[in-house]
C-alpha cells in the first residue's frame, strides 16, 4: 500500500503536524518569540556585547528549533566557494569565547521578509562592530533567517549568512528598510 507524502509527513510529525522540539523544555521569554521582529532582534541581542561581557547562551538556545542549523558561505584564500555548517551548540563552542573576549555587536540595517502560513524567510542585512562606541563597522553582510511559527511562538530553523565583499556588494534594496 502506498502512503502519500502528506500522510507520511503527518505520521512523522505527529497529529499536530509539528514535531515537538527539545527547546520546548527550555525556559524562554515570550517577548523574544512573539513576532518575526522580536526573534531576529533577540538573536542579534544575544550575540552582541562589549569585550568581557558574558552572553546569555541559555537565551540563545531557547530561540532555536530542534535540529536548527547555522552556516556561512564565503571564499577560501584560493578563491574556492566554501560553506561552514554549525548547530546552535557548535556556534557557541566555536565563536562564543571570541565574541566575549574581543567584543562584538551586530546591528540590523535592513530587512526583507516573506511569509507564507507558518514559515517565513528574512534577508536581514547587518553591520558588525567590536564595540557599541565604534563609528564604522568592520564588516557587513546578510543573514538569511528561516523561521517557523508553531501556533504559539516563532522558532529559528536556520541562519545562513554571507559577508559583503568586493565581489559581492550588498544591493541597495537590502539596506535601510525593514519590509515585511
Amino acid at each position: 500500500m502506498k502512503i502519500g507524502v502528506m500522510a507520511t509527513a503527518c505520521v512523522l510529525l505527529g497529529s499536530s503536524g509539528l514535531a515537538p522540539t527539545a527547546s520546548e523544555a527550555q525556559a524562554y521569554d515570550p517577548a523574544d518569540v512573539e513576532s518575526i521582529d522580536a526573534i531576529i532582534a533577540a538573536v542579534y541581542d544575544v550575540i552582541s556585547g562589549e569585550a568581557g561581557e558574558p552572553r546569555d547562551w541559555e537565551r540563545w538556545h531557547s530561540l532555536f528549533a530542534e535540529g536548527a542549523t547555522l552556516g556561512a558561505v564565503g571564499m577560501t584564500p584560493s578563491g574556492e566557494p566554501r560553506r561552514a555548517r554549525m548547530t546552535p551548540e557548535s556556534y557557541v563552542a566555536q565563536s562564543g569565547g571570541v565574541l566575549e573576549r574581543d567584543g562584538f555587536f551586530e546591528a540590523e540595517i535592513g530587512r526583507v521578509t516573506e511569509r507564507y502560513g507558518m514559515i517565513a524567510h528574512a534577508f536581514s542585512t547587518y553591520e558588525s562592530y567590536r564595540s557599541a562606541a565604534d563609528e564604522e563597522p568592520f564588516a557587513r553582510g546578510i543573514n538569511s533567517f528561516q523561521l517557523m511559527h508553531d501556533g504559539t511562538r516563532w522558532w529559528v530553523v536556520s541562519i545562513f549568512w554571507q559577508g559583503e565583499s568586493a565581489a559581492f556588494p550588498i544591493p541597495d534594496k537590502y539596506i535601510g528598510e525593514i519590509r515585511d
